[in-house]
């Protein structure tokens, strides 16, 4: 399918109303479009900025029947794992374009069926693998694979679920840990080789209907508890290896098809870039382009939905995210409350993005501080130094 040329505005159903969901809204919203917000909570961050929302379980057919048939979107555009790809099938064969496909969706949701692709049918380089299904499963799979080995659900986000696991006496937990934070409704696991990379980078790639595959600089980061951190861009990356990864990511993309921007994730080691995940949507990493690049990763992803020109993706310089994060748990009697701003946009080059969310958890991500600089390391400590400025608090109503 190509929209290239298509006229605005357009109707943009978005599955998942999350942080990547509200800056893709912002996004759709500067260029006229209509967008419904859809979230299994009310006010999710995407909803304070569409102009309609739905409260539904995006695992539920009948209810993502019910949206679709009110709205008539003109895009899907799915922003979580957690939803019944087999109806983006049904409404793709009406006519209604997923991004960036049905069967892509269907692929990615789910991280046994997009490793299968790469490593099985493209014989893309992966970690070793296996997968369980029971924790005895686990159990004999990780011995098999060795120890340290890595645990995650097939579904989830943003690193939920995912443990290192060095010794056999820390399956049990690990897979406690995986089955209760994976999305969906199946208990399966993925176990993978423990990979000792120099560098994890994200290569944001993007397709575009009639054109060719774009790249954004490389965007390096860190994770704790399996959650990004912080990020950086441009990642430092020998031109060898960048290509190498620029042509797995090409690859792999290519096989799932469609248009718009995928986070095509790898581990650096000193001779090899080495697939890892694929999102098929802006990336939490790609954050960092809210202030690093002329266009972000939401207005590159809405330009390859539209069929819109990508003349040029520059970095202005050296740039940096960091995380917000909450420190517990909220309970329904209180609301979130944020501090510490003014000290955070004191320094020059910097800025901070709240998200929005109306409750708090201890680790969650509440908001991205964001910075520039004459180099990634300068980048990094102004960014850190914003976020640790913000305070996420909470008060009684």
């Amino acid at each position: 399918m190509s929209v290239t040329g298509s006229t605005l505005p357009k109707t943009f159903l978005l599955l998942g109303s999350g942080e990547l969901g509200k800056e893709f809204a912002i996004a759709a919203k500067r260029l006229g479009n209509q967008v419904i917000a859809v979230d299994r909570y009310a006010n999710a961050p995407a909803m304070q900025v569409a102009d309609e929302a739905e409260v539904i379980s995006m695992l539920d057919g009948d209810a993502l029947e019910s949206i679709v048939t009110k709205h008539r979107p003109d895009f899907i555009v799915p922003e979580i794992e957690a939803i019944r790809t087999e109806k983006l099938a049904e409404f793709e064969a009406r006519g209604i374009t997923v991004i960036p496909t049905a069967a892509a969706t269907h692929y990615t949701m789910n991280r046994d069926r997009i490793r299968d692709l790469a490593a099985g049918e493209l014989g893309v380089r992966t970690a070793r693998y296996g997968y369980a299904a029971a924790l005895a499963e686990l159990q004999a799979v990780a011995a098999e694979i060795g120890f340290p080995n890595v645990v995650k659900p097939v579904m989830s986000s943003s690193g939920k679920g995912q443990s290192v696991v060095r010794s056999p006496e820390e399956l049990t937990t690990a897979w406690q840990y995986a089955t209760e934070q994976g999305r969906g409704d199946q208990a399966k696991v993925i176990v993978e080789e423990f990979i000792h990379f120099e560098l994890e980078i994200t290569l944001l790639t993007i397709r575009q209907w009639a054109g060719p595959t774009l790249f954004c600089p490389p965007i390096g980061h860190r994770q704790e508890r399996g959650d990004y951190q912080e990020s950086w861009q441009p990642a430092p990356i020998a031109p060898e290896l960048l290509k190498q990864a620029q042509s797995i990511a090409q690859r792999v993309t290519e096989a799932l098809g469609g248009a718009g921007i995928f986070g095509v994730e790898f581990f650096i080691t000193p001779d090899a870039a080495i697939f890892s995940e694929l999102s098929p949507r802006p990336h939490d990493t790609g954050m960092v382009t809210l202030i690093s690049q002329n266009l972000n990763e939401f207005e590159l992803h809405l330009r390859a939905i539209l069929g819109l020109p990508i003349p040029e993706i520059t970095v202005y310089e050296p740039a940096a995210s960091a995380a917000i994060l909450a420190n517990r748990q909220s309970d329904p009697a209180e609301s979130v409350v944020y501090d510490g701003l003014a000290e955070a946009l004191m320094e020059p080059g910097t800025d901070v993005r709240l998200f929005g969310k109306p409750s708090t958890r201890q680790y969650r991500r509440m908001g991205v501080a964001l910075a520039r600089a004459d180099s990634i390391d300068q980048a990094r400590a102004k960014a850190n130094r914003v976020a640790r400025s913000v305070q996420v608090n909470l008060t009684g109503l």
